[in-house]
């Protein structure tokens, strides 16, 4: 049993640590998780739940610095009596999360890795009741495993983990995600994101007489009957499939976005922007006049950013794009991306607005 009890132990650890890591990597996102099934709570199960939407990325922060020093300790035997406990009372909570979701197709994606790795949610769930048996293993052990440092040590080794990872943590949020794993990082061309990489191919299944028939071009005769079509090539799909940006008429202006150099600033909502930096940005905006064209997309409603661009004297054309897809984009709200015909060529926090110099340089 030595080394399964070993095995167990490794993977667990090893996991948690990369699944924290990773969202170390962007607490924003995960706080953006968390809003969603606070909603999904706040209407299936009690009111109470909508109430902790405003608190979401301080639990971010908490269970991202939590999952790393968890994933630390399993490795160094520390605490595990304890440890195990919040282990199991962990894994039994989440594999009902990713169950419910799943099962009433509530929130699409857990984010249990991220950006980095997407899950369905019948596969979130298959990763947590793996992990709800390798927990299982260690469990009836936990007073048997051995500290690998003295108990002094130990917690030393803890607390560093979890400072260094509060720092990064909190550097990710005041700034931008150190890896950018979503699909609008510097280099990708938006157009050529949201086409498929080849043509795409379909199964379609059909029925005729009885018999079930697949083919992979809808027949003409109309004697087939409709049953199911699976894609052939889902590798092949877009990975932009919800970029879109109107004016206040509704008209499709997505195309505009792509012409020559833009910076675009996001704005996600103008109630939870900081409206400090505008200053530094309008004067960048003046700046590079002439050489780069400059627009905002918002998620607010026209009479709201109305009031908004008065207030801080932001003297450009304004769009309209779905909330989140802008925090997709961008976790900072506001943000600047600049665009090259489409490519994004650079992203910045509106703590680290760039200068004119820089921009140039970058729309080249």
């Amino acid at each position: 049993m030595n080394w399964v009890k070993s095995a167990a132990r490794f993977l667990v650890g090893g996991l948690f640590i990369f699944s924290g890591l990773i969202k170390v990597n962007d607490p924003v996102g995960t706080a953006i998780k968390l809003e969603e099934y606070f909603n999904v709570f706040s209407s299936d199960f009690a009111s109470f739940f909508g109430a902790l939407e405003p608190y979401a990325l301080y639990f971010s922060l908490f269970l991202v610095v939590l999952e790393v020093a968890i994933g630390i300790a399993v490795l160094i035997n520390f605490r595990m009596p304890t440890i195990s406990w919040i282990l199991l009372l962990l894994i039994l909570f989440f594999s009902f999360l990713t169950f419910y979701s799943a099962f009433f197709n509530k929130v699409t994606d857990c984010g249990c890795f991220g950006d980095a790795i997407k899950l369905t949610p019948w596969e979130s769930f298959t990763k947590d009741i793996i992990l709800l048996s390798l927990i299982l293993v260690i469990f009836p052990f936990r007073h048997q495993f051995k500290p690998m440092f003295e108990k002094r040590i130990g917690d030393l080794i803890i607390g560093l983990v979890v400072v260094v990872n509060v720092y990064l943590a909190i550097h990710a949020v005041r700034h931008l995600p150190f890896i950018d794993f979503r699909a609008y990082k510097p280099g990708t061309s938006i157009p050529a994101s949201m086409e498929p990489s080849e043509p795409l191919r379909h199964l379609y299944i059909m029925e005729k007489g009885g018999e079930k028939f697949e083919m992979e071009s809808y027949p003409t005769d109309t004697a087939y009957h409709y049953l199911d079509i699976e894609l052939l090539n889902p590798e092949a799909q877009p990975t932009i499939t919800d970029y879109s940006v109107w004016n206040t008429d509704g008209e499709d202006v997505t195309g505009q976005t792509f012409q020559g150099a833009q910076l675009l600033i996001v704005i996600h909502y103008v109630d939870q922007a900081d409206a400090s930096i505008f200053q530094e940005i309008n004067d960048l905006i003046n700046q590079v006049e002439g050489e780069i064209g400059a627009m905002v997309l918002t998620a607010s409603d026209e009479k709201s950013f109305e009031e908004f661009r008065h207030k801080v004297q932001l003297a450009v054309p304004y769009y309209f794009a779905d909330a989140t897809v802008l925090k997709t984009m961008i976790r900072s709200n506001p943000g600047l991306l600049l665009l090259k015909n489409g490519e994004v060529r650079g992203k910045w926090h509106f703590r680290d607005v760039p200068t004119a110099t820089q921009l140039l340089k970058l729309s080249f």
